[in-house]
C-alpha cells in the first residue's frame, strides 16, 4: 500500500499554537542551505534559534556578522552547544559525512534531528543513524526543498490516492543546476561538495538523492531490484575529484526510475515525469504541472494550491513531529531515506564497476514516532 506524507494530527492531539516557538540548536554552517535557512527563518515568531555550533572560526565569524548572531549563542563545539543550550530539536547544516556524528550526539541526549539532504554517504553511516534513532527514541528526518512544493498535493491525490495514472511504470526525474562553482556556492560548501568522502560523490549524491527520494515515496517505499548507473566528469578542470554528470536507472518489479542528476544543466531545475499504464503527470516547477489520462483527448495544465499545514513548511512540520503531534512519514522519513541511501550507494558502485548492482535485501526497520 502506498504510504502518504503524514499531514493529519492523531485524534485528540492538540493543535500547535501559531506563536509557540520551536527551540532549535543549529549544528554546522558549512552547508550552503544554512544561508537560506537563516535568511528565511531567523526572525520567524514560531522559531527560537537557541544556539549555533560551527568549528570553523572563519565561517562562524562570517555568519555572525552577516546575520548579526548573538555571540553568546555561538559555539565552536557541537557537543558544547547541545549541553549548554539543551534545545528541543536540532537542525543540521554540515557535510553529509558529518551527519552521523550529529545524529549520534543528539541521540545521546534524546534530541530529534532534521538534516539537509541527503541522509548519508553510505549504508554504514545510515545504519548507524538508524541504530542511534532506535536507541534514543528521537526522530531523525531529512529536509529536501522539494518536500514543501505545492505540486506534491495533486501528485499525492491524483497519482497515489485516486490512481488516475493506473499502475506506475516509469518515473523520470531531472535535478540540478549549472554546477556549485558556477552558481557561486560558498567556499566551505564547495570544498566538501567536491570531496568524494565528505559528499559521497559529486552530482550523483548532491542531486540524485531527490529522484530517489520522490520515487521511493511514489512507490510506497518499495525496494528496488537493481541499480545501473553511469557517471562522468564533463568539466575535469572544475571538478577533478567527483562526477558532475550522473544517469541512474533503478529497476523495480513493475516500474523503472531514471534519475538524471547534473551539474551541467543550463538552468536550475527540479522537475519530474510520472507515467502509468493509464496516463501521465509532468511537473514544471513547484506549483505547475501537466497531465493526461484515460479517455482525455488532450493534455491539460493546472497550478496546485498550497499544501495543508503543517505539511507546507519545514518548521511547522518539524515542530509537529518533535511534539508528537504527527509521525514522520513519507519524503522526510528515515525509512524513505535509508532506501535513498541504498540506491545512491548501489549507483556509486555500479558506476565504479561498470555493472548492474542488485539490491538483495535491506533491513531498514521503522523509526521512532516521537522523542524519548
Amino acid at each position: 500500500m502506498t504510504r502518504r506524507h503524514c499531514l493529519m494530527l492523531p485524534a485528540g492531539a492538540p493543535a500547535l499554537k501559531a506563536q509557540e516557538k520551536l527551540r532549535v540548536g543549529v549544528i554546522g554552517l558549512t552547508h550552503g542551505h544554512a544561508q537560506g535557512f537563516l535568511r528565511n527563518y531567523l526572525k520567524r515568531p514560531d522559531l527560537d534559534i537557541a544556539g549555533v555550533s560551527e568549528p570553523d572560526a572563519s565561517v562562524a565569524a562570517r555568519y555572525r556578522e552577516g546575520f548579526q548572531l548573538d555571540r553568546s549563542r555561538l559555539y565552536a563545539s557541537h557537543a558544547a552547544m547541545l549541553e549548554a543550550v539543551k534545545p528541543e530539536a536540532a537542525m543540521v547544516f554540515n557535510s553529509t559525512y558529518e551527519h552521523r556524528e550529529a545524529v549520534e550526539l543528539c541521540a545521546r541526549r534524546g534530541i530529534p534531528v532534521m538534516m539537509e539532504k541527503p541522509l548519508a554517504v553510505s549504508m554504514k553511516h545510515a545504519r548507524a543513524m538508524l541504530a542511534a534513532a532506535r536507541s534514543s527514541g528521537a526522530p531523525v528526518l531529512v529536509n529536501y526543498e522539494t518536500t514543501w512544493y505545492a505540486v506534491n498535493g495533486p501528485i499525492r491525490r491524483m497519482v497515489m490516492e485516486e490512481r488516475r495514472l493506473g499502475a506506475l511504470r516509469r518515473i523520470v526525474t531531472h535535478y540540478g543546476h549549472r554546477g556549485p562553482k558556477e552558481i557561486g556556492a560558498p567556499a566551505e560548501f564547495l570544498a566538501w561538495l567536491t570531496d568524494p568522502v565528505k559528499n559521497g560523490a559529486g552530482a550523483l549524491f548532491d542531486f540524485g538523492c531527490y529522484g530517489a527520494n520522490f520515487a521511493t515515496w511514489l512507490l510506497g517505499d518499495e525496494r528496488p531490484l537493481s541499480v545501473t548507473a553511469l557517471t562522468h566528469t564533463n568539466k575535469p578542470a572544475v571538478y577533478p575529484r567527483v562526477d558532475d554528470e550522473a544517469t541512474v536507472v533503478v529497476q523495480y518489479p513493475g516500474a523503472q526510475l531514471v534519475i538524471q542528476a547534473s551539474w551541467n544543466w543550463p538552468y536550475s531545475r527540479k522537475d519530474m515525469e510520472i507515467y502509468g499504464d493509464n496516463g501521465y503527470l509532468i511537473t514544471s516547477n513547484p506549483r505547475d504541472y501537466r497531465y493526461r489520462w484515460g479517455a482525455m483527448k488532450q493534455e491539460e495544465s493546472a497550478s496546485a494550491p498550497p499544501l495543508a499545514a503543517p505539511g507546507d513548511d519545514v518548521i511547522r512540520y518539524f515542530a509537529a513531529v518533535v511534539r508528537g503531534q504527527i509521525r514522520p512519514e513519507g519524503l522526510s522519513s528515515l525509512e524513505n531515506n535509508l532506501l535513498v541511501t541504498a540506491i545512491l550507494e548501489a549507483a556509486r558502485e555500479s558506476a565504479r564497476s561498470g555493472r548492474t548492482v542488485r539490491i538483495h535485501s535491506l533491513a531498514t526497520g521503522t523509526q521512532p514516532s516521537g522523542p524519548a
